[in-house]
């Protein structure tokens, strides 16, 4: 990578960081688009964020995103939150403007839907059941995105109902809290299943749910790319039903942060896809 003086620059906040796949992401559009610029990890403990984000300006850089633990906490350090990143209470991109000041926003919810689009015909969900497993800050995104875009009733279901009421409360619309053992009683009639809980993932146990009331048209989507058909959306295509991995949704995600940072909208390609799995870590 060849950079000079006048290089943008943007990183990624977290703690562990090391797992990140956004500077593989970024730094492949830097050098599809020609840009002068450079994407990097920032290994930043939780009580040095608010330093951290508040130093963004001084050191030149663009932005940032954000990943676990820093998406809520750092709502506090930032001059002020779009309207998404408000309603959601979480942000996962952070944009320094020219007069210093430090925006934070949040792309989730828009990456997985634009994921959801590229893979499927999206319009079936208009008026119609959703069924999300979790209810954690990409529950929230997801959740907000799929009301904007006319989603039916939403069957929130958690380990912790309580954690589910609160999202309903602050969320509003047709959020229905389920609780986590009658996780398979709500699958009759949904239009899209989405795993956002970390349930089979890599070092995590695994994802027990019955699908057998699940309609085989049915989209099955897990946000989790590690690995990157979980047994989830295994278990769902062998019964016939269409499936979305986690993969796009953090593709996606990053469009619009990038264009913030560097100034060019960019695109989600199949080359894309086959440059991040090529790390060989999926």
């Amino acid at each position: 990578m060849n950079i000079s003086g006048k290089a943008k620059i943007a990183g990624v906040m977290g703690c562990p960081v090391e797992h990140s796949l956004s500077p593989r992401l970024h730094n492949y559009w830097l050098k599809e688009y020609k840009i002068d610029g450079a994407f990097i990890p920032l290994s930043v403990k939780p009580e040095n964020l608010h330093q951290a984000i508040r130093s963004l300006p001084a050191l030149g850089f663009a932005g940032a995103n954000l990943t676990v633990p820093h998406k809520e906490t750092a709502l506090n350090a930032v001059d002020r939150v779009d309207k998404n990143a408000a309603r959601i209470g979480a942000i996962n991109t952070l944009v320094v403007s020219n007069d210093g000041s430090i925006e934070g926003k949040n792309t989730d919810g828009v990456g997985f839907v634009e994921a959801l689009e590229a893979s499927t015909n999206i319009e079936s969900l208009k008026g119609n059941p959703v069924v999300l497993l979790g209810a954690g800050g990409a529950a929230r995104a997801i959740t907000a995105a799929l009301q904007d875009y006319g989603a039916g009733e939403i069957y929130l279901v958690n380990r912790t109902l309580e954690r589910a009421e609160r999202m309903r409360d602050d969320l509003g619309g047709k959020i229905i809290p389920v609780d986590w053992k009658e996780r398979a009683d709500v699958l009759s009639g949904a239009k899209l299943l989405v795993n956002t809980t970390v349930l089979g993932m890599v070092g995590q146990p695994a994802l027990e749910i019955n699908l057998d009331a699940l309609p085989v048209t049915a989209v099955v989507s897990d946000i989790i790319y590690r690995p990157l058909i979980t047994g989830l959306l295994n278990n769902a295509a062998r019964r016939g039903n269409p499936i979305v991995d986690g993969l796009g949704m953090l593709l996606h995600q990053g469009r619009p942060g990038f264009y913030s940072w560097f100034g060019r909208d960019p695109k989600v390609t199949e080359a894309l896809r086959t440059h991040v799995l090529d790390r060989g870590v999926l």
